[in-house]
Order: C-alpha cells, then sequence, then structure tokens
C-alpha cells in the first residue's frame, strides 16, 4: 500500500497544558447527547405528535449516525488535519441540536438527532490529536482522561437532562446543548493547534458506503430485533445483508490502495484482541446504566424498586463519571510502570468485581451507588488502555482511523448490550396493577451478564501481545515504512 505521509509547517502554537482540558470537554459536550434524551423517551409520542414506534427513532437514528461518522471521520482526519474534522464534528452537533430546539414534529427531531451523532468522531480525533502534540510523560494520562470522558459525559448527563426537564420547557435540553457545543468548538479554533502529521491517497468512498450500509443493517439488527423479531423476514434480511456487504467490504480493502480502514493493521494481534475486548467490555459497561435507573425509579410497591424521580437516579450514579474522571492518571500510571495491557486486565477485574458486588447489593440507595462506583473505577482503568493499546501497535499517520474503529468496537458493545438487556428484562417480569414491571430476578440476571461479559473482556485481554508501555508512538517499523512509502 502506498501511503504518504507529510508533515505541514507550524505556526506559533497554543501551550499544550490548554489542549487536554479543551479536548476532553468536547468530548464530555459530545457524549452528553447520548443521555440527553433519556428523560423525555417516555414523553416523545406526546410531544412529537406521534406513535411510540416512530418516536424511537428518534434514539435509534443516533446510534446509526455515530456508527457511520467514527470510521469515517477518523480516515479524513488522517488525510486532511485532525482539527478540521475535530470542527466540523462540533459543528454538526450544534447544528442538530439547534434543529431540535427548533422541532414540535418528528421529521426535523430525527434529522437533528442524526446530526448529533455525526458528532462522535470527537473523541478519537481528540486522542490522536493529543498522540501528535504532547510529549510522551503526559500522553497516557491525557488520553486516559480522553477516554473516559465518553462515560463521563454519560454519568454527568442523566441528573442534568432530568433537572432541565422537571424545571423547563424540554426545548431547553437541546438549546443547552447547542450552547456548550458552541463553547467547544471556539475553544477548540483558539487553542488546538493543527496536527502536522497526515497521510495522502484518496479517500475510500466505495469502502465508507461499503461500511456504513453493513453498520446500519447491523445495528438495526440489534436495536430492532426485539420488536420485529428476531426471526422475522425483516431482520433475517438485514442481518443477512449485513454478513454479505461485510465480506465485500473486507474482500474491496485488501486490494484498495488506500483502505478506509488497514484491515492488515487491525488484523495485528494486539490491536485484534484490544478491539475484540472493546466489544465485550462495552457491553459490560452498559448493562450498568440500563439496570440502576430502572431499580432506582421503579415504584416501591414492586418490592425491588427504590421509588425515587429520575432526577435521584441521575444523581446517584453521577459517582461513577467522577471515578472515571479519577482513574486518569491511575490508569496512565499502570500503564507506564506494567504496560496498558495490564491496566485493561485490572480495569475488567474491576468491573467484574463491581458486578458481583450487586448481586448481594441492590436493595437501598447506598448500595447501587457503591456498585456503580466501583464499575466506574473499573471503566476508567480499561478505557485509558485502549487506546494506548491500539496506538502501541499502528503507525502514526493511521492513528486516528484506528482509535476510531476502536470507538466503533464499543459502540457496537454497547448496542448489543442494550439488545439483550432489553429482551431479558421483557421476559422476566411482575405484575404491577394494570401492567408489568421487570423482576429483580431478571435484574440480576443482566448484571451476572455483565460480570461474566467483564471475566471475557479479562480472558482476551490475558492474550494481548507484549508489555508496550503508554506514551510510546507506534511501532517503529511501521512508522519508518510509512514515512519512506
Amino acid at each position: 500500500m502506498s501511503t504518504a505521509l507529510t508533515a505541514e509547517p507550524r505556526t506559533s502554537a497554543p501551550p499544550t497544558g490548554v489542549v487536554v482540558p479543551v479536548l476532553a470537554f468536547a468530548g464530555i459536550v459530545v457524549s452528553l447527547m447520548q443521555t440527553l434524551i433519556v428523560p423525555l423517551v417516555g414523553d416523545l409520542p406526546r410531544l412529537l405528535h406521534t406513535s411510540a414506534g416512530n418516536a424511537a427513532w428518534a434514539v435509534t437514528t443516533t446510534l446509526l449516525a455515530a456508527a457511520v461518522a467514527t470510521p469515517v471521520m477518523g480516515r479524513l482526519g488522517d488525510m486532511y488535519g485532525k482539527r478540521r474534522m475535530l470542527l466540523l464534528s462540533i459543528g454538526l452537533l450544534v447544528a442538530g441540536s439547534v434543529l431540535c430546539g427548533l422541532s414540535d414534529t418528528l421529521a426535523p427531531m430525527v434529522l437533528g438527532r442524526t446530526l448529533q451523532g455525526l458528532a462522535a468522531g470527537v473523541i478519537p480525533l481528540g486522542i490522536s490529536i493529543m498522540r501528535d502534540e504532547l510529549p510522551a510523560e503526559r500522553l497516557g494520562s491525557a488520553i486516559a482522561l480522553m477516554s473516559a470522558s465518553l462515560g463521563v459525559g454519560g454519568a454527568l448527563g442523566l441528573p442534568l437532562a432530568a433537572l432541565l426537564a422537571d424545571h423547563a420547557d424540554w426545548h431547553l435540553l437541546f438549546w443547552t446543548s447547542a450552547g456548550l457545543g458552541l463553547i467547544a468548538g471556539v475553544l477548540v479554533a483558539t487553542l488546538v493547534p493543527e496536527s502536522s502529521v497526515r497521510t495522502g491517497g484518496r479517500f475510500d468512498l466505495v469502502g465508507a458506503l461499503g461500511l456504513s450500509v453493513a453498520l446500519v443493517c447491523l445495528l438495526l439488527v440489534i436495536s430492532q430485533g426485539a420488536a420485529w423479531g428476531w426471526t422475522s423476514p425483516r431482520t433475517l434480511a438485514f442481518g443477512a445483508t449485513a454478513v454479505v456487504v461485510l465480506l465485500v467490504w473486507g474482500w474491496w480493502e485488501l486490494r484498495s490502495r488506500a483502505p478506509l480502514v488497514d484491515l492488515r493493521t487491525s488484523a495485528r494481534p494486539q490491536v485484534l484482541l484490544t478491539n475484540a475486548a472493546s466489544v465485550i467490555f462495552g457491553f459490560a459497561m452498559f448493562a450498568m446504566s440500563l439496570v440502576l435507573p430502572q431499580l432506582l425509579q421503579l415504584p416501591e410497591e414492586t418490592g425491588h424498586g427504590l421509588g425515587r424521580t429520575m432526577l435521584y437516579a441521575g444523581l446517584v450514579l453521577a459517582p461513577s463519571g467522577l471515578a472515571m474522571v479519577s482513574m486518569a492518571p491511575v490508569s496512565a500510571r499502570i500503564s507506564t510502570a506494567a504496560g496498558p495491557k495490564v491496566t485493561l486486565m485490572v480495569g475488567a477485574t474491576v468491573v467484574a468485581t463491581g458486578y458481583g458486588v450487586s448481586l448481594v447489593l441492590m436493595s437501598s440507595v447506598w448500595e447501587l451507588a457503591l456498585v456503580s462506583a466501583i464499575v466506574g473505577t473499573g471503566i476508567g482503568l480499561s478505557y485509558g488502555a485502549m487506546p494506548a493499546l491500539i496506538m502501541n501497535a499502528v503507525p502514526v499517520h493511521e492513528t486516528a482511523a484506528a482509535n476510531s474503529l476502536n470507538t466503533l468496537m464499543r459502540s457496537i458493545g454497547t448496542s448489543t448490550s442494550s439488545a439483550v438487556t432489553g429482551a431479558v428484562l421483557a421476559r422476566m417480569t411482575v405484575p404491577l396493577g394494570d401492567t408489568s414491571v421487570p423482576s429483580e430476578t431478571g435484574f440480576r440476571i443482566v448484571m451476572g451478564i455483565g460480570c461474566l461479559a467483564a471475566l471475557v473482556a479479562l480472558g482476551i485481554a490475558a492474550f494481548i501481545p507484549g508489555r508496550g508501555r503508554a506514551g510510546t508512538t507506534g511501532d517503529g517499523p511501521a512508522d519508518t515504512a510509512a514515512a519512506s512509502s
């Protein structure tokens, strides 16, 4: 494969000390949009004057757009400038938020949520900018913080969204998102330098379209399979299309001179196993986010619900976000001393422990807060290790694309977790008046699955080769070859 690595002359750049907090803030703002709509989900059919099935697309479309945008923005960032694509992503977030803020019907809301989803590439792009701009001794803690911002935004966004939804017009949620996005964009434009590392070649439009079609079909099966029926013709057709298109896409990528995703690099054991662990870990992480809010909000009459408001539930889960932030420097220190592989294994062990604790501590607010904090601690450790493992194994000019693929793997894991959790809780119910609600046994089974998934991620991580330390910048031969080709 012929790839040109270029470097643009630098102008005077802002000090690197401001780059990390600015990029982390941008990551948190983008991750907020995932939980922003949660307090509105039950009311969306009424607010948008549509059916419940149609209103669900305001959530699903964001997932689909994020899946498409993440690898594409990563590749475009490597080619045309990571800061440039970062600003474009933030601009899409602001535009989508404004459109949602003006919406009272389904069509503009779905379009706005689609634009918000297209901003999902901010976190992998931010990690890649850090690799290009920061000295090695600061890189480990910086990427750990940036990677954890995905979970931090989700944990802190729920109480903020619930507070606004309870005390103001629901449109204010999206105007707040637009304002935060605008602030993030100004900060990035003012304080974050453009990376000088570029790779040449043409953009792989065929590869981008093929991967987009495959991902949309796959995620539709995962997210809508339960509603459509897992053996329905529609589900089977989308599933078959995803498999066929992925196979053809892989054939194309292996023969392309400038592929969207370098499958030969992605097949390196360290990259392949890290991405596999990321899928499983994303699955494990998201189970907590689905179970604990429901337990906190179910009526006390069920015998296992705690009867709290959504705002209260959000505040109980907020410590998990703080745990993720506090673990960023710890994750970096472990990775520096023992390698990011060890950090990932420690994080997976902590997450498994948190879920194990939840099997016996699930009956009071403080118990659920403890479980949330333990799982958040494990997520903070692991999410800092994953980009370090990826960057230790890929050439510097493929950083954004490789990090984007890893972020996509985590997203597929969380989507699968949502589908599995929903299926389990829908089948295991107890009566409550004229309706039924998830049973305590169902919640325990989901938490047990989360524990098992974390242990599977631990097992995969154990087979990741090498003991490369955080802060390295890819393997020398690959980078040298890329620079000279």
